[in-house]
């Protein structure tokens, strides 16, 4: 843009040095190529503008990417830095916790197997203890019941054995003490019939007592 205006003159001083056209031809020659150096001077100043706007703004953008990644960077490190502490602590642990985990696993396999080869047994014996109490029970239900049996009168004994078949007696004596109680029956049943047929007869023939100690 600088080198434009001697140009002009030399080229302007050339041309009228070497010609002799009218001072209107000149005039015009000389005109003209600076109009068109102006167009493109501000042709080139506007590019120049947008260019340096763009710069400017990709400068901008450089930065905040620039610092986004220094922020990104710092995080990453961050995490990295966590990563290799977590890192360290699980292998701390793999090299203490795991021998006494497997140590303690071995003990319950252990403790697990003695186990099942005692359940079977505890089972059988609490079974068997389960038999002798309910077999306990029945036994104190019946010997109380004895108790109760034993206590009750003598005629309330008699009455349940003949009457009832809740008494607490074998068959047999039920059957003994059935058979006497209908021979009783029979017979006070006989005694007092033949009663009544006696003083029936007696009263019949007027054999009373009272006419015979009159007489």
């Amino acid at each position: 843009m600088q080198n434009n205006p001697p140009a002009k003159t030399i080229s302007l001083e050339t041309s009228v040095g070497s010609s002799s056209k009218p001072s209107s031809a000149l005039v015009e020659y000389a005109t003209a190529p600076d109009s068109g150096v102006k167009e493109a001077a501000r042709s080139v100043a506007v590019r120049a503008v947008q260019y340096d706007s763009r710069l400017k703004d990709l400068d901008t953008k450089l930065r905040e990417s620039l610092s986004n990644f220094r922020a990104i960077e710092g995080t990453v490190k961050d995490a990295l830095v966590e990563l290799n502490k977590t890192q360290q602590r699980a292998d701390i642990v793999l090299e203490t916790e795991t021998p006494r985990l497997r140590e303690e696993l071995e003990k319950s396999l252990v403790m697990l197997q003695d186990l099942s080869y005692r359940l079977p047994r505890i089972r059988s014996r609490v079974a068997n203890i389960q038999h002798a109490y309910d077999s306990g029970r029945m036994k104190a239900q019946q010997l109380v019941h004895d108790l109760m049996w034993l206590n009750t009168d003598f005629h309330e004994r008699w009455r349940l054995i003949i009457f009832t078949s809740s008494a607490p007696v074998s068959w047999r004596w039920k059957l003994i003490m059935r058979l006497l109680f209908s021979v009783t029956v029979v017979t006070v049943l006989w005694i007092i019939w033949a009663a009544i047929g006696g003083a029936y007869r007696a009263h019949r023939q007027r054999l009373l007592w009272g006419e015979r100690l009159m007489s």
